[in-house]
């Protein structure tokens, strides 16, 4: 069982392709670089720029990453922050207007939808994936033949906090340490840089949609997929964590008819991306 995207996240009607930098190029096209690469791409690295980000004088940075991004800051709790991280994973009021059998968008970001079949192979970042790739698990894998792989792809300007996306129980989490490589277009053709990035993932079993996944993928410097405490239910738009700083991807999968997902479908060819806001209505469950 494969899932496939013939066209790269970043290009199409998401926004424009990211072009890689003169640093990019060193690190994954010299031997020095690549060499330079291993240290960066260590945990400990990831983990010292958390502490940097986390740090008071980084601070700094937040008025010029407003101004980068065009963030807007309206519903913010707070409007004054102790560091960089701090505004990175700052905390808004939400409204989420959702009925009972409603399936939520668990994020701000940019939105493709696969159908999973036999001969598909989901590619992002032009790394491919096996949907048992993504899961490490070939027996869950299988319960989700014939059924749909929704991808959120996350920007810097995008609110990085993310909800659950309908309500259920949670059968159980998993979490895959990953080597943390840089998503530009140079690392994705030198190294399989989305199959080593670190991911959590949620099994939920709902009522009216049966077995779900809600997972969470992290890049360099995304020194922690943070998400809380463990919880045995899940609540639709309740919050189930954040990503620290650094591009970053949801995935849901759903069984096949478990969800009915033509409406969204229905603007959305297969292989192209929307953009969707945190706690907009995206299917219905059954």
């Amino acid at each position: 069982m494969r899932m496939t995207d013939s066209r790269e996240h970043g290009s199409g009607r998401g926004g424009p392709a990211e072009k890689d930098t003169l640093l990019i190029r060193f690190l994954y096209r010299t031997l020095p670089g690549r060499c330079l690469l291993r240290g960066l791409t260590a945990p400990s690295f990831s983990k010292m720029m958390g502490r940097l980000l986390s740090s008071r004088p980084s601070r700094i940075l937040v008025p010029y990453y407003i101004r980068r991004y065009r963030i807007d800051m309206t519903g913010c709790l707070k409007t004054h922050f102790d560091s960089f991280n701090d505004f990175f994973t700052r905390e808004k009021v939400l409204t989420i207007e959702a009925g009972a059998r409603d399936v939520i968008s668990p994020c701000d970001g940019f939105l493709s939808c696969y159908t999973i079949g036999d001969d598909l192979t989901l590619r992002i970042k032009k790394s491919r994936y096996t949907t048992a790739g993504l899961l490490r698990s070939d027996a869950l894998a299988a319960e989700f033949s014939g059924g749909d792989a929704l991808v959120f792809r996350l920007e810097p300007r995008h609110y990085h906090r993310y909800l659950y996306c309908l309500d259920g129980k949670i059968e159980r989490t998993m979490t895959i340490p990953g080597i943390l490589h840089c998503v530009r277009p140079t690392a994705c053709g030198t190294y399989p840089v989305y199959t080593e990035n670190a991911r959590q993932y949620t099994v939920i079993r709902s009522p009216g949609a049966g077995t779900v996944v809600q997972m969470e993928i992290g890049a360099l410097m995304v020194g922690r997929i943070c998400n809380h405490g463990m919880e045995h239910h899940a609540v639709k738009g309740r919050e189930k964590g954040w990503f620290e700083f650094g591009g970053s991807t949801i995935v849901l999968l759903f069984q096949k008819g478990a969800v009915d997902l033509r409406a969204i479908k229905k603007d959305l060819p297969e292989g192209t991306e929307r953009p969707v806001c945190i706690g907009e209505v995206i299917g219905q469950s059954g």
